[in-house]
């Protein structure tokens, strides 16, 4: 039979942790990649539906501290991501320069990557990995960000299982980042690591 746990009265002062109190553990080159992978199985992924205007995408990112949206469709399947950086950067002016209107006017649909241009990594290749080589495919890739997928065992489709950033990895390096500056970051990487 069980017996019931001891029980106190809460104390004067306590208080609730807030999202930012999570400190990720600093990390090396050498360390093991997952301790670098924000993992969906502990954290609830970002989304946004394509319909959505990329003020409300922004405003979505700010509230959850993030710079990546997973953009999915009523049924929750993957349709996209769209990154800060696609909200704020030359593509937004380039489509309206293109077909006019306002900024305000611009949907998630019209400045996602799609499905079928996003690279993913296996998970089971993530836990085989070091933190450097997820640096080297980011910085491969020229991409701030990577998606880990693994296979469902009931149906064999894809899970989104973790998001690698860029931006993350410096954190846990010691490194401070200007934000939208790939090819900085990735030296400042690269000098940190050198040390």
């Amino acid at each position: 039979m069980h017996k019931p746990l001891p029980m106190s009265t809460m104390k004067h002062g306590a208080v609730c942790l807030s999202d930012d109190f999570y400190a990720p553990k600093p990390v090396r080159a050498d360390s093991p990649a997952m301790d670098v992978m924000t993992d969906l199985q502990k954290v609830s992924a970002a989304t946004v539906d394509a319909r959505e205007s990329i003020v409300q995408a922004s405003q979505k990112m700010i509230a959850r501290r993030v710079r990546l949206l997973l953009v999915v469709d009523d049924n929750d399947q993957i349709e996209g991501l769209i990154s800060a950086r696609d909200t704020m950067g030359e593509k937004p002016v380039k489509i309206l320069q293109e077909r006019g209107g306002k900024y305000e006017e611009l949907t998630v649909g019209d400045l996602m990557v799609p499905r079928n241009l996003i690279d993913v990594i296996d998970i089971d290749t993530v836990s085989r990995a070091e933190v450097g080589n997820i640096i080297a495919t980011l910085k491969n890739s020229g991409r701030q960000h990577a998606l880990v997928v693994e296979s469902d065992r009931v149906s064999g489709g894809e899970i989104v299982r973790g998001i690698f950033s860029a931006t993350q990895i410096a954190r846990q390096l010691g490194v401070a980042i200007p934000i939208f500056e790939v090819a900085h970051t990735f030296a400042e990487i690269a000098a940190a690591l050198k040390k």
